[in-house]
């Protein structure tokens, strides 16, 4: 069981770190969205993917506190 569980957290913190590029991606294509007159199309993917990490990064927390909890009670 915690063998999934540790599996959960390495595939939730990797999709952390997916959602922070891609937001960092698109942050930093903002300037060249700026010139092509595609700002609020960039503004939205920035917030999806700001989003999208603070999704990934809660379940990670959970999960890690679950294995605690686990830990502990064994």
């Amino acid at each position: 069981m915690q063998i999934l569980l540790v599996l959960a957290v390495v595939v939730a913190a990797g999709l952390v770190l997916f959602a922070l590029a891609r937001g960092l991606f698109y942050f930093a294509q903002g300037h060249r969205a700026q010139l092509d007159g595609q700002v609020e199309e960039n503004q939205l993917m920035q917030n999806r993917m700001m989003m999208a990490r603070i999704k990934w990064q809660a379940i990670t927390i959970i999960l890690l506190v679950l294995i605690g909890v686990l830990a502990a009670g064994s």
